[in-house]
């Protein structure tokens, strides 16, 4: 069952939709209980967040499984997303993805063994402009070199 916190949090979005269309408060719901249990979802969770807003279970499941920004499995301290989508791509994003799996030691869906680090792909972060990109939590890092990568990644507890 979602905790009275949680379920005030929800809350603030619903009021933001007429009554009959709670479902719309789905992404915000799916990011507060998240953030609530360290960063990832569990099946029963995602029920909760189901029957608070008067959902199918299933709509709730196909919204956490599109989106990249959820997580049904435990994460690493800090979530590393590396934009891959093509203007990464043209602006050597590759080089930074090769960098991180070198340092981290691991692949896409990895966590490090010490449980800092989960490395993931992410399809747009949309800041074109500035790539190559990579997201921390919810922090952006732009115009990445494997120098500042380094250097991110150092300064992270």
């Amino acid at each position: 069952m979602l905790s009275e916190i949680t379920r005030k949090h929800i809350d603030q979005w619903l009021v933001k939709y007429p009554p009959d269309q709670k479902q719309s408060a789905v992404l915000p719901a799916l990011h507060i209980v998240q953030d609530e249990n360290g960063g990832w979802l569990t099946e029963e969770l995602m029920n909760d967040i189901a029957d608070y807003l008067g959902m199918p279970r299933i709509a709730v499941y196909e919204v956490a499984t599109f989106y990249s920004m959820f997580d049904l499995k435990p994460m690493g301290r800090h979530k590393v997303s590396v934009c891959t989508n093509v203007s990464c791509m043209l602006r050597d994003s590759q080089k930074i993805v090769d960098h991180l799996k070198k340092r981290l030691g691991i692949d896409f869906e990895q966590t490090t063994a010490d449980g800092k680090f989960t490395l993931k792909k992410a399809e747009c972060l949309a800041a074109c402009a500035t790539a190559p990109v990579m997201q921390i939590g919810r922090k952006y890092y732009e115009n990445l070199t494997e120098e500042t990568v380094d250097q991110i990644l150092d300064s992270l507890e």
